[in-house]
């Protein structure tokens, strides 16, 4: 324990979790976070069977016990989402404030309306007592705000957007031709409904219509009847030589599809700030996506891809066929994309904001 630095619990997932929170998390590892506070990262969540997640959670409330009690954290900072983990983050919420600590929760979730618009009274009654429990609340997008403004105080909220780490200009714009030339479209995430994965067959052929020499790669897992159903799908409109499966992907197989592709592809129907699209355009890669969640801050129809509504499978085809026919509007795109990553999600940013947030309460 540091005497210098103040005290800060961090409960996240475990590192290798794959999705959205844990990309997030991971670069807070080693970083200048680390540097300017004593962080002490409280694991409460894994991949795995139910019983395996119920087993990781009740280690990581009594490791968190053990926590309060000898690292003394001066402020608790919580990733969370809708769903199971709202029921799992609220445990550590109250022993925290039991002790009088404040807690900041950091809320990566995305699908309100099934969370808390369709709930009953009794459930929308509990979740506004929960979230008005916190000390603050970080969005990650204006969009969140609004919608978290109808439950809890717009005191609150704050917004502070997920980041990404761009890589050097002079060879991303030497991926320019060769992309342009490739025609591969990428997309990173899990394999389900709410990232549109039911669309992704009637994308791919009408894509190839259009642009008949195109291709894709669906990089990610999810529950084995969405994969199985998803992937049989696409196989019914093309073969596997114009569309690729590879599982969930990360390292230096993520970075080669990123390196490799001419396009990012994310068809969603519920975001936060999707993490997938910020790393797609530190890449340079243009953007066809949806217009929801924070997305459209990111995504800007003309600068640096395309955007359409959700489910819209016409409009989403027609954006990918536009960068990939033309060649300056991909270059213009795919500049677009790294010059916004660049200068506007930097990491260093993100921490500043974070440590801004952490500074009321320390």
């Amino acid at each position: 324990m540091s005497e210098n630095k103040r005290r800060v619990c961090m409960i996240v997932q475990q590192r290798d979790v794959k999705g959205g929170i844990a990309a997030v998390v991971s670069g807070y590892y080693g970083s200048r976070l680390e540097d300017d506070y004593d962080i002490r990262y409280v694991e409460s969540y894994c991949d795995g069977s139910k019983f395996q997640k119920l087993i990781k959670a009740v280690k990581g409330l009594m490791e968190y016990r053990k926590v309060l009690r000898t690292f003394k954290p001066e402020l608790v900072h919580i990733h969370s989402s809708f769903g199971p983990s709202f029921y799992r983050m609220q445990p550590f919420l109250y022993l925290a404030k039991r002790k009088k600590i404040p807690v900041i929760d950091h809320l990566h979730g995305a699908d309100f309306k099934t969370f808390y618009e369709e709930a009953s009274d009794k459930k929308k009654k509990l979740i506004k007592k929960v979230y008005n429990d916190f000390s603050k609340i970080i969005v990650l997008s204006k969009e969140w705000e609004e919608t978290m403004s109808h439950i809890v105080p717009t005191e609150k909220l704050t917004v502070i957007e997920n980041y990404c780490r761009p890589q050097d200009k002079s060879t991303v714009e030497s991926f320019f031709d060769d992309r342009f030339d490739k025609k591969q479209i990428l997309f990173l995430g899990e394999l389900g409904k709410r990232k549109g994965g039911y669309d992704f067959a009637p994308i791919v052929k009408k894509t190839l219509a259009k642009v008949p020499n195109a291709s894709f790669v669906f990089c990610g897992s999810g529950d084995e009847a969405d994969v199985e159903e998803i992937t049989y799908d696409v196989y019914s409109v093309t073969t596997k030589e114009k569309a690729l499966f590879p599982g969930w992907v990360r390292g230096e197989e993520k970075d080669k599809f990123l390196r490799e592709s001419s396009i990012y592809l994310l068809p969603s129907y519920d975001e936060g700030l999707p993490m997938s699209i910020l790393d797609a355009m530190a890449y340079g890669l243009p953007v066809v996506s949806t217009n929801v969640g924070g997305i459209p801050k990111i995504v800007r129809g003309g600068v640096n891809g395309f955007i359409s509504g959700p489910g819209d499978v016409d409009s989403i085809s027609d954006g990918i066929a536009k960068l990939l026919s033309d060649k300056d509007v991909y270059i213009r795109a795919s500049k677009g994309s790294y010059e916004i990553a660049d200068k506007e999600y930097n990491f260093d940013t993100h921490i500043s904001k974070l440590e801004k947030v952490y500074d009321t309460f320390l």
